[in-house]
């Protein structure tokens, strides 16, 4: 027998008209609107037009129910949120790529009524007058942190450039090279401090500063001293460091405000809950300094803001600043922020109720257990091609918080089993994983995948699941 001739291409021709098409595609004019879905059709014709002029275009293609279906294709491709949930198995708990701090249930409840209604955002039920933002929120931040007062702001490098233009502006701010950090996004403390209008004083170097550094710095021009939290880093060998007491003690003697960058900033001794030390927001304010700036994102467990507490004076004045209104946040971060710092009234319970708290404290055996448990399912899911182990691993806990800390955590370990470089095919396989419906993100490091499975809770882990059957094949 001979071999089955192609069938001829389709012609210009033979392309439907988009009034033919329209009226094929009545659900998708009901869920899109007709003005929509008559531009998406009139470029789906365009493009088979194209493919008909270079003699491309197979005339099976042309069938009213295909074009149908790849209009409805386009429209919910374009119609697919740009910002989306994602599985964080990284291992980095407040991973800023990935959105930092998850929001607790009593935050998220509060959010969606902040959105369904209007609040008295900036009106004062008890006097029916107009009222200030701040005051949703800065009797709990004073009540948690032992300051006078407090406001808030976007984020904590807006906290900072506010409070360095309101207390620094055209005058000189004494810092210590040691800490004139750079975190993400290229952010630097003297790049932030120009911004503002203040001087940058340097005093010691990169290893050493000593108080006296401090002290031989003030001058007429002198508006504070300043210590910056070294996010993302640590100086280890042979250093040294003036605390924040020190430094506070010699600023009075000037008559000179103490300001201090906590960066991600914590609110309770998390020692208590085994992991590693962190001063306080309380703890540097009774050391003496007048000025206190930190995240709410981060080891909080919040939503993205920056919050100053201290000296009722000086927090006065930065919210006279004009800035303030420009760096202020909306109804959504504060109805979310309230219940975050209210959950710190009752800390016995915090471990269960903040979410960030409670991904950085899961106990190591819950995480091997379900290792061992998902190992089956995924090696099944992979083939051959792979081999997946459930292995002992380390997370950390990401945002700049404790950079050289890392907690013991259990995961999946998947390793290439075949043939040629173990990289590339690992690298494939991630771009499949963050190619499903839900994201998944792992790292690769020494010629293995790793998903660590600290931030997979329980009620999670179904959707997991239930998607890995994709990467099939």
């Amino acid at each position: 027998m001979g071999a089955t001739p192609h069938a001829a291409p389709a012609g210009a021709s033979d392309i439907p008209s988009v009034e033919r098409l329209l009226g094929s595609a009545a659900d998708l004019v009901a869920q899109y609107g007709r003005s929509r879905v008559l531009d998406v059709l009139r470029e789906l014709l365009a493009d088979l037009r194209r493919q008909a002029l270079q003699g491309e275009l197979a005339a099976d293609a042309l069938r009213d129910g295909k074009l149908i279906e790849q209009a409805r294709s386009r429209l919910s491709e374009a119609d697919r949120p740009r910002l989306r949930a994602v599985f964080n198995l990284t291992g980095t708990v407040l991973h800023t790529n990935l959105g930092r701090a998850l929001l607790p249930d009593a935050a998220i409840q509060a959010v969606v009524q902040a959105m369904q209604a209007p609040a008295n955002l900036e009106f004062d039920l008890s006097t029916g007058r107009r009222g200030d933002r701040d005051d949703l929120i800065d009797d709990l931040l004073c009540e948690l942190t032992g300051a006078e007062a407090a406001t808030v702001v976007n984020n904590n490098a807006a906290a900072v450039l506010l409070m360095l233009n309101a207390l620094g502006n055209r005058r000189e701010v004494v810092v210590s090279r040691g800490e004139l950090v750079e975190i993400g996004g290229a952010f630097r403390i003297p790049d932030i401090m120009q911004r503002a209008g203040a001087r940058l004083v340097e005093v010691g170097t990169t290893n050493r500063t000593h108080l006296a550094d401090y002290e031989q710095a003030i001058g007429p021009r002198t508006a504070m001293l300043m210590k910056v939290h070294c996010s993302n880093y640590e100086v280890t060998g042979f250093t040294k460091s003036v605390d924040v007491g020190q430094v506070a003690e010699a600023a009075r003697r000037h008559g000179l405000p103490t300001a201090v960058d906590l960066g991600s900033g914590t609110l309770l001794d998390l020692t208590r809950w085994g992991l590693p030390q962190e001063a306080t927001v309380r703890e540097t304010i009774e050391a003496g300094a007048d000025i206190v700036t930190f995240s709410g994102d981060k080891l909080l467990g919040g939503p993205q803001a920056g919050l100053l507490v201290g000296r009722a004076d000086l927090i006065k004045k930065i919210k006279k600043n004009p800035l303030k209104r420009a760096l202020r946040v909306g109804k959504l971060t504060l109805a979310a922020l309230e219940p975050v710092l209210a959950l710190y009234r009752s800390p016995e319970l915090l471990a269960q109720r903040l979410t960030t708290l409670r991904l950085l404290t899961r106990p190591m055996a819950d995480m091997q257990t379900q290792a061992q448990g998902l190992q089956p399912t995924l090696q099944q899911a992979l083939g051959a091609a792979y081999t997946v182990g459930a292995e002992p691993l380390f997370s950390q806990i990401g945002s700049g918080a404790l950079p050289v800390d890392q907690l013991p955590s259990y995961g999946l370990a998947v390793r290439h089993a075949g043939a040629g470089r173990p990289g590339r095919a690992l690298q494939k396989l991630e771009s499949r994983l963050r190619a499903l419906p839900r994201p998944v993100v792992g790292r690769i490091a020494h010629d293995t995948l790793w998903l660590d499975l600290r931030c997979l809770e329980a009620r999670d882990e179904s959707a997991f699941v239930a998607q890995l059957q994709r990467l099939n094949g």
